[in-house]
């Protein structure tokens, strides 16, 4: 048979998950007569080889799946490598309802299979996968540690301890002197007093009236119980981040270059390569991956009316990491993306506005993974130098709308004002500028 025979040639198959069993629907190949095979297979390993097996027997050459919770790993793991395997989302085959069997199931999506109907799921290779699982495994971490946390603050109100009210970190180094010893029954507060480090030892008198209050054996024995708790999740956290910075020296200079994008911090940075992997042609260009990762509204339009939709369901781990370098993001002065925040601020609300900066960078993120070059950062006034004139005579008109005339002098040649030069509103007399901050005292 020849090459050209052999890139054309092309035989398809569904399979329908569940946890228990497979219902696998192998069509006759492309532009051949045949008959439709239809078979069971157990999901147990040595079942799901035999399933190999056979279709390898078919010649089987395409094998797509539903995205069934995680019953679809399984089947994943035996046949990847041997076929082209595409993961496709449910709502794309979805039954008729009363039209509905696992054996209908499984000829459906081969028949969406063999017409290209389907739109191929990410799943990223091997190792980016289990970068995902450590990424996401420290997410859960981390959220479980603030719980307890949480929880310890809560039994010291409960107990009157106002430790919160001195130190501004409870589990600080002098919080957890003063926590271990509440915890092993030491309870008067001028001797916790003196266990306090650092700044906090110049407020021993606040400490003392702080620390002042009405504990129980109940409340010892819940602190004791939290504080475990706490030290066993703080040390599986370290050797959580010690597995993921061993898993992620391939990956160092992609790490190196997303920490460039100010808001995007290591652990950020960690996300953004375990979710998206390195290799960025799986996404046609950036706005496919803004779309895949749910940091977008969707697209509903009748009659010719587009109406409005919320943000799509998408990569909530990506999205969580995005939306917190944005907030990040939004306080780093001079940059591009601040100015963005504070650009839609007044328009969008917070809420919307972070969503868009967190866009940005992933948009941002993309192009650096894609060409391997550090951000760029543009500068705070990138949006007034784009458009010089809109922007002048915007700030003109809200001057005249305030009942002045206005009248612009052109800074000297390099763009600073000549010395001695002093702001001019027809109108009005404006003082030499001066940085904000408590006004001066006159001197009498």
């Amino acid at each position: 048979m020849s090459q050209k025979l052999l890139q054309q040639y092309r035989r398809c198959c569904g399979i329908d998950v569940h946890k228990e069993q497979v219902t696998v629907c192998v069509l006759p190949a492309d532009g051949q007569q045949g008959e439709v095979v239809v078979k069971q297979y157990g999901t147990f390993t040595e079942s799901l080889r035999q399933l190999r097996f056979w279709l390898q027997a078919l010649k089987v050459t395409d094998v797509a799946m539903e995205s069934t919770g995680v019953y679809w790993r399984p089947v994943w793991n035996v046949l990847e490598g041997y076929f082209r395997l595409l993961l496709v989302n449910p709502a794309q085959v979805k039954a008729l309802l009363g039209r509905k069997s696992d054996r209908r199931d499984a000829r459906r999506i081969a028949e969406f299979l063999q017409d290209r109907r389907l739109d191929a799921s990410f799943v990223p290779p091997p190792e980016i996968r289990y970068l995902r699982e450590l990424v996401r495994d420290r997410v859960s971490l981390v959220q479980e540690t603030t719980r307890i946390s949480n929880q310890i603050r809560d039994v010291l109100e409960t107990a009157n301890i106002k430790l919160g009210s001195v130190a501004s970190d409870v589990l600080g180094q002098t919080g957890r002197r003063i926590l271990t010893a509440l915890a092993e029954g030491q309870w008067d507060a001028e001797r916790l007093s003196w266990k306090a480090v650092g700044k906090l030892r110049k407020k021993e008198g606040e400490l003392k009236k702080a620390l002042t209050g009405y504990l129980t054996k109940g409340h010892e024995f819940r602190l004791g119980q939290l504080l475990k708790q706490l030290k066993f999740l703080e040390e599986h956290l370290v050797e959580l981040d010690t597995e993921i910075r061993r898993c992620m020296e391939p990956y160092a200079e992609q790490v190196e270059l997303l920490s460039t994008i100010p808001g995007v911090d290591r652990v950020v940075a960690w996300t953004l390569v375990a979710e998206l992997g390195v290799d960025m042609a799986v996404f046609p260009d950036a706005g496919h991956c803004a779309s895949w990762a749910g940091m977008c509204p969707g697209e509903k339009e009748s009659a010719g009316k587009k109406q409005s939709v919320r943000l799509r369901k998408g990569n909530r781990y990506l999205r969580r990491a995005l939306v917190q370098a944005g907030w990040a993001a939004s306080r780093k002065k001079g940059s591009y993306l601040q100015a963005q925040f504070r650009r839609l601020l007044g328009r969008r609300g917070a809420q919307k506005a972070v969503v868009a900066v967190g866009h940005q960078i992933l948009t941002v993120a993309y192009a650096i993974l894609r060409d391997r070059v550090g951000y760029r950062e543009l500068g705070a006034n990138y949006y007034d130098q784009r458009n010089s004139e809109r922007t002048k005579l915007r700030l003109m008109q809200r001057l005249m709308a305030l009942g002045y005339r206005v009248e612009l002098t052109p800074l000297a040649e390099g763009g600073e004002a000549s010395e001695g030069a002093v702001p001019v509103v027809a109108g009005a007399v404006v003082e030499g500028a001066r940085k904000r901050g408590r006004p001066r005292k006159e001197i009498s």
